[in-house]
């Protein structure tokens, strides 16, 4: 996993990740076995306490072990962690989820941006399991799957009552190995089943063109750890262009790591200026990140940035910020919408849980709501990079 700070911010799908470090609860002493020393936690880390009754648990964990037959093929560790799991399932949250060791490592080499898989971002909208984007060149992306596409099965098991995080463990596998899903695309009636063979993931960042009419053109596809860095020598090449046309391209770009849309935004931004608010609801006040104030451009600059149902999280905090201070004209459909913002804790050195602590942003509606129809797929057509050009020419 990439070296990070320890406190880090990432959006991935529809959320926003927080890394900081905080221990155990106090759980009572109904019988209960050496918990604090299975977990790996400290006196001071166990003595917040609870006025749940815990006697319901313990008699349950003493009832296995006097009646079920396989009760010692199941350690006392494993029974933690599935309790830990059983108490994360109550909260009724797909985004929140506890990892056990092997799940950890899987989530840091996804963070990391290889892994193996299909390669496509996926989270829950309207209660359905559902494609924000594939990403380029890959199995997902080769396979044709399109954002928007609502996954019913995995294989031959339903998705309605998996979690954003088991559903992506029954789609991963080993390299070479297929997955089946069943799809539902928009404007079909029936489903289709898609199968497409895993392989290795490496998300790809960003690309840059100096169009021959002049536009300086960059496609971002997801907010990496090093998205901030390549963005930073896009910016250094399009002024060395002597361009004052830029189009960023966000379409299916499933989002990334905060500090990076935040540095991104800055290049547009005065210092001190709203990018984004994160609503805690009551816990606590909202959070405001600003801008940092690199802003290089003044207002001769000509800026369009292109938005799709696969844009989400990262992506709707840039063009959400530049769209409310009047920087950018947004061209392309609405948004995927409401996210998620997950703070991640390491519960012991190869455990982690993923919470949800705050809610933030609603759909983006573009400035030139531009569709793009079977057609236009068809015939390989780009309506809405031709309304961006439009604008950027005028």
């Amino acid at each position: 996993m990439q070296n990070l700070l320890k406190t880090r911010h990432i959006t991935t799908v529809v959320s926003l990740i927080v890394l900081s470090f905080v221990g155990g609860v106090y759980v009572g002493n109904h019988n209960r076995p050496e918990i604090d020393k299975i977990m790996g936690l400290t006196n001071k880390e166990t003595q917040v306490a609870t006025k749940a009754d815990f006697f319901p648990f313990w008699k349950v964990w003493n009832t296995i072990n006097e009646k079920y037959p396989k009760s010692d093929e199941v350690t006392d560790q494993n029974r933690i962690y599935g309790a830990i799991s059983g108490l994360i399932d109550s909260l009724d949250d797909p985004y929140s989820v506890f990892f056990d060791p092997e799940e950890t490592k899987t989530f840091e080499e996804e963070i990391a941006g290889n892994f193996i898989g299909i390669g496509m971002e996926v989270g829950i909208k309207n209660k359905i399991l559902t494609v924000i984007a594939p990403l380029k060149d890959t199995p997902a992306y080769r396979a044709n799957i399109k954002s928007g596409d609502k996954i019913l099965k995995i294989d031959k098991i339903s998705t309605s009552d998996l979690s954003i995080e088991k559903a992506i463990k029954l789609i991963r596998g080993e390299k070479g190995t297929a997955v089946t899903l069943t799809v539902l695309r928009e404007g079909n009636e029936d489903p289709m089943e898609i199968k497409i063979e895993r392989d290795t993931i490496n998300i790809p960042t960003l690309d840059t063109e100096l169009r021959k009419d002049g536009i300086f053109a960059i496609k971002l596809y997801s907010f990496s750890a090093n998205s901030a860095n390549l963005f930073r020598n896009a910016i250094k090449q399009f002024v060395e262009s002597r361009s004052d046309k830029l189009l960023l391209d966000l379409r299916g770009n499933p989002g990334g790591y905060l500090d990076s849309a935040i540095s991104i935004s800055s290049w547009f931004l005065p210092s001190g200026k709203t990018i984004v608010t994160e609503d805690y609801g009551d816990s606590k006040k909202p959070e405001v990140f600003r801008s940092k104030g690199y802003n290089i451009f003044n207002d001769n600059l000509k800026f369009v940035i292109l938005i799709d149902n696969g844009s989400a999280s990262a992506s709707e905090i840039v063009a959400g910020a530049m769209q409310n201070h009047g920087r950018a004209t947004l061209v392309g459909t609405q948004s995927f919408g409401k996210g998620s913002v997950q703070e991640v804790v390491d519960i012991t050195p190869d455990t982690i849980l993923k919470i949800t602590v705050a809610n933030w942003l609603t759909p983006l509606i573009p400035d030139y709501l531009v569709e793009i129809t079977k057609k236009d797929s068809g015939e390989k057509k780009d309506p809405q990079l031709e309304k961006a050009v439009e604008i950027l020419l005028k």
